[in-house]
């Protein structure tokens, strides 16, 4: 049994499945197992309902689009209660900021901006209450970052495509894995907008950079840092992270990876 969910929010789309199957052959057919899975789908499906209204109330609160959000009221200097998520958000981008030298900050271009942190975070956040309402396998996709949890069937892991920045309608790689995370950053759907801070101009030396990691709020925010740090620091910053891995694609479209990316690789 396979519950899909399809939400435009925060600007982009995000896609949940879960995997909530309970077994296989004779036993799917007696009356008991029925009921289990019954009673997995009203609860999975009541998780799925919980999570996308989360999705709706992180982007009134965080929000750089909606004039009336927390976030776009504090980048006006106006006063603004700092809540508990609003105090935590800025917190870890501090924290990525200090473990990238500045190459991420929460005020690229001189303005409040977390939105690198809060579209992981927001991802993250299904994840917990899917889990929370039962589920053992789901995959997360959010704006083309990725949380997966467990696997899709039986001994199979997940299957992501990583998109070619030159060619939207290609992959240039597919990664797969269980319990991982898949983040990227580039130039494909918004242009040369990612920042960075040590010029304050877009950053232009990869065409995309993405990511694994194991949670995805941390891997979309270092897969942001990484692009503005370029291909020289970048890589090498990456190469040194303890849980990471890097893939990225070049303007000219030439492909560079962290040494042991290739054990993710599909083919």
């Amino acid at each position: 049994m396979t519950l899909r969910h399809v939400e435009p929010v925060m600007g982009t789309v995000f896609s949940i499945v879960v995997e909530a199957g309970a077994g296989g052959g004779e036993l799917q057919k007696t009356n008991k197992i029925d009921k289990i899975n019954e009673m997995d789908e009203s609860r999975l499906g009541a998780g799925i309902a919980t999570a996308v209204a989360r999705l709706h109330a992180i982007d009134a609160k965080f929000s750089t689009y909606r004039e009336d959000s927390a976030i776009s009221r504090m980048a006006r200097g106006e006063s603004v209660e700092r809540d508990s998520e609003v105090a935590e958000v800025l917190r870890r981008c501090a924290e990525v900021e200090a473990d990238t030298d500045g190459a991420f900050t929460a005020y690229p271009a001189g303005r409040l901006d977390p939105s690198g942190w809060v579209k992981g975070w927001a991802i993250e956040e299904v994840d917990r209450i899917l889990r929370e309402a039962g589920s053992r396998n789901h995959l997360i996709v959010g704006g083309g970052d990725v949380q997966a949890h467990g696997e899709p069937g039986l001994g199979r892991p997940w299957t992501v495509g990583i998109a070619d920045p030159r060619q939207q309608d290609r992959y240039a790689a597919l990664v797969s894995g269980r319990d991982f995370a898949v983040a990227t950053s580039g130039t494909a759907e918004r242009g040369a907008h990612i920042i960075d801070p040590a010029t304050a101009e877009p950053a232009t030396g990869f065409a995309s950079v993405t990511l694994i990691g194991t949670r995805i709020a941390r891997t979309d925010a270092y897969a942001t840092a990484v692009f503005a740090m370029g291909p020289e620091r970048g890589l090498e910053w990456a190469q040194e992270r303890d849980g990471i891995e890097a893939y990225a694609v070049l303007p000219d479209g030439r492909t560079v990876e962290t040494s042991g990316f290739a054990r993710f690789l599909v083919g």
